[in-house]
């Protein structure tokens, strides 16, 4: 591919042909058209500082189209997407998401620890893992089952207010200076 307009001549007689190649593939290959595409335009680009131009274009597009299209196949077998709808069950082995879950919940308690008045009390209650009802924790804490819903509400707000003061804003970058 010759610098300047040489280049472009180029680009734009193989446009329709590289993209209607690449629709053609991509739906066998499992993969989009603009991208295999963009591989294809990234291989002539390529050529450009290597060997050149090939002597066929039209045969060198439908070539590299395929061989792009072969490459997006063997990814798509060997890779396998994160879907956001996998259960945490999924996840329950998974050390890195044992070693979060553990940092967030002591993080947790310690900050309801440090909440004033019967607060840490109540929320220790509600937090407890066999999941008491109202009455069994009004029953502990010695208060009516009624009070529990406002107070509980007041020291989460608490709660709330204290972990967003902690938590530190981003630097500044670039133009916000």
């Amino acid at each position: 591919m010759a610098a300047g307009d040489g280049g472009r001549a180029v680009v734009h007689a193989l446009h329709a042909l590289v993209r209607a190649e690449a629709r053609a593939e991509a739906q066998a290959a499992g993969a989009e058209a603009a991208d295999l595409e963009q591989a294809v335009w990234l291989r002539l680009l390529e050529r450009r500082t290597g060997p050149g131009m090939p002597e066929d274009p039209a045969r060198w597009v439908r070539a590299a189209v395929r061989a792009e299209a072969r490459t997006a196949r063997r990814r798509a077998r060997r890779e396998r997407a994160y879907t956001g709808g996998e259960s945490p069950a999924d996840w329950a082995g998974c050390p890195e998401r044992i070693a979060v879950g553990a940092d967030e919940r002591r993080a947790l308690r310690t900050a309801v620890g440090r909440l004033p008045g019967r607060c840490p009390r109540l929320l220790e209650a509600m937090l407890a893992p066999h999941d008491p009802t109202y009455r069994e924790i009004a029953g502990e804490l010695g208060m009516s089952q009624g009070s529990l819903g406002p107070m509980r509400s007041r020291c989460l707000g608490c709660l709330r207010r204290m972990l967003a003061a902690e938590v530190v804003a981003p630097e500044l970058r670039g133009k916000e200076r």
